[in-house]
């Protein structure tokens, strides 16, 4: 028994002529010259060592053993055409996977309407999104087995960014706290606050801006507790450990035994980020649906 396995293009022109029932027919549909699809037709039959055709002068008609590779070589030809759309497809970035990190504090109320928006109109891309610590995120988007992150700006220099929207900053004091029904506060007035942050080790170049803010309001803070997240941080806050400061949609997180007071002329952005060299082909349709959803989010009504 042969080894040897016809190829695609050697099927697709027996098939033609199988359905045409004529050399001059297929090698007019196939646009290729009658005698060049008929030596084709010949070295196939030669290297399976069988007959496909019967010729006359009528023109030609298939063997019982022609009858059975016509009906082998459809599902192939199919299946090989269904392999090339869908090659097709994940070039142009409608079909395959994307795989994006996002901070806890973006996922309340900018992830969940960017999955939806992104399934509607890009059904055959699954978007797997993950919940990480800023460290893991910058660190997916380098050994890339992230191709993208919702983020506060991670302050690097070795990974492209995209600012999508910029929030108001809050002061965070527990319930009832003397400045807690201010409508405006500066970072200097908390500058004898007991006062609850993240750890410096979990993203060191957030630490240093937080340092240059502080030293600009006149003083280091006192403090007193480390928070691993925004909530934790809330739940210090609720406590009445000490204060924290945060983007205003954190109040999306927490409803009770805090009170949220902007910061004046302090902002926060959101950004996408992904590696300069990413090639993932959806990552420009992820960029377009999470500019539109942050055009029309409103972070005045978080909380």
């Amino acid at each position: 028994m042969s080894a040897w396995t016809p190829e695609l293009r050697q099927l697709r022109y027996f098939v033609a002529v199988a359905q045409e029932r004529s050399l001059t027919g297929a090698a007019r549909r196939l646009h290729i010259a009658q005698q060049s699809l008929s030596e084709q037709i010949r070295t196939l039959e030669t290297q399976l060592g069988v007959t496909l055709f019967e010729r006359s002068s009528r023109g030609v008609a298939l063997t019982d053993v022609g009858c059975v590779l016509l009906r082998e070589a459809g599902p192939v030809l199919a299946q090989a055409e269904r392999a090339a759309e869908a090659v097709q497809r994940a070039a142009r970035g409608e079909q395959g996977e994307l795989r994006v990190g996002f901070l806890s504090s973006v996922a309340n109320f900018l992830m969940p309407p960017v999955v939806r928006a992104f399934g509607d109109r890009h059904p055959g891309v699954t978007l797997r999104a993950h919940d990480m610590s800023i460290a893991r995120l910058v660190g997916g988007l380098r050994d890339g087995s992230l191709d993208a992150g919702l983020s506060r700006p991670p302050l690097v220099h070795d990974l492209a960014s995209e600012v999508v929207l910029r929030e108001p900053v809050a002061a965070v004091l527990p319930e009832g706290h003397p400045l807690a029904d201010r409508d405006e506060l500066t970072l200097a007035e908390l500058a004898d606050e007991a006062w609850v942050l993240t750890p410096r080790t979990s993203w060191p170049p957030w630490h240093r801006r937080y340092d240059e803010d502080f030293a600009r309001a006149g003083y280091r803070p006192r403090v007193v507790q480390r928070g691993t997240s925004p909530q934790n941080l809330l739940a210090l806050v609720a406590a009445g450990v000490g204060v924290t400061r945060l983007s205003l949609s954190a109040r999306s997180l927490r409803d009770s035994g805090v009170t949220f007071v902007p910061l004046a002329g302090e902002e926060s952005t959101v950004v996408l980020v992904w590696r300069p060299e990413a090639a993932n082909p959806a990552l420009p349709a992820l960029r377009e649906v999470v500019r539109e959803i942050a055009q029309t989010t409103d972070l005045t009504a978080s909380g």
